[in-house]
């Protein structure tokens, strides 16, 4: 993994150090899948939510990483208390900062398969089964569950009309038709996410979704649910008037941050598509046009990907 800012790497470098030493063995020989969660100030939601998870998905076995992103409460003990191992990160970076470690240490600790889900409970981890089993199968490379395919609690319209937008806006820009750009709960091959940049300390869901796409991963959508937040309040949209509640604010200024990012990070594969010096997308020798999941879907050999190396060495090189 290449770090855009030396200092998140120091950060995550202490991070997993921290990690191994609370927990040995079980986070440096995980198994085939491990549940990666980004957490802020989510006490009181996220013990259930690590409670109700699989201990198996698609027949294989499953680990529960925690990243607690620099939360004031009590988020990291809670999470450890049902079961997971926590990263327990001093400072507040943001979801995709956090997801990146916690995709990073998924990676190197030889986990097969990441699945993402939220610390809110939002996502029903009934249906980690739908998302994982095609990516297992070898089906695809990558797969997001939509609301649109599925259902949804919410009755934000303002909501309801973002996705749509962004879903249209980035299936223009990538040529591969997806009707959910946001969804929390996906599934993956683990060495996807050391093979794209993550630069994001937030809004990350539309940088890894462009980044694996513009390498030429396939992708798929499946039908998938997303319910109310049951426990605490959204920190997606935080804003100076955040904390006034007015009505379509947080979703405007949500909205104008998450164009930004995919719009930039569009913008910035396309740059590294024409650059002759660039990392290459998985070769022609490992692709495979595919049939059924939209234009410009293409499928990658699990071998194609850099696998980023190990928690054991990493830890060894840095003592």
């Amino acid at each position: 993994m290449i770090y855009r800012n030396p200092e998140d790497e120091v950060v995550d470098d202490a991070a997993i150090k921290a990690l191994i030493d609370a927990y040995g063995e079980r986070v440096t020989s995980l198994p085939p899948v491990a549940i990666v969660i980004a957490a802020y100030n989510e006490a009181g939601a996220i013990g259930p939510v690590v409670q109700e998870l699989p201990a198996e998905v698609c027949g294989l076995a499953t680990a529960v990483i925690v990243v607690a992103d620099g939360c004031a409460d009590s988020t990291a003990a809670e999470a450890a208390q049902a079961g997971a191992l926590v990263a327990d990160v001093p400072v507040n970076r943001g979801q995709g900062a956090a997801l990146r470690l916690g995709y990073r240490i998924a990676r190197e600790g030889g986990a097969a398969y990441i699945v993402t889900t939220d610390a809110d409970g939002q996502y029903n981890p009934a249906e980690m089964q739908r998302v994982l089993a095609p990516v297992v199968a070898g089906e695809a490379d990558f797969v997001t569950g939509s609301r649109r395919l599925g259902s949804q609690e919410t009755k934000d319209m303002i909501r309801r009309a973002g996705v749509r937008f962004f879903a249209g806006t980035i299936s223009v820009l990538t040529g591969q038709k997806i009707s959910d750009t946001t969804f929390g709960l996906r599934a993956m091959r683990a060495e996807v996410t050391g093979a794209v940049q993550l630069a994001q300390p937030q809004y990350q869901a539309s940088e890894l979704l462009i980044g694996v796409i513009t390498h030429g991963y396939k992708v798929a959508e499946v039908p998938a649910t997303i319910h109310r937040r049951r426990v605490g309040e959204s920190k997606k949209g935080q804003n100076p008037l955040y904390q006034l509640h007015i009505p379509g604010v947080n979703n405007l200024f949500y909205g104008a941050r998450f164009a930004r990012v995919a719009y930039g990070t569009w913008w910035r594969e396309r740059q590294r598509s024409k650059s002759p010096s660039s990392p290459s997308s998985p070769s022609s020798d490992s692709v495979a046009r595919a049939n059924g999941s939209g234009p410009g879907s293409v499928e990658a050999s699990a071998s194609s990907a850099a696998p980023g190396g190990s928690l054991t060495t990493d830890a060894a090189k840095r003592t």
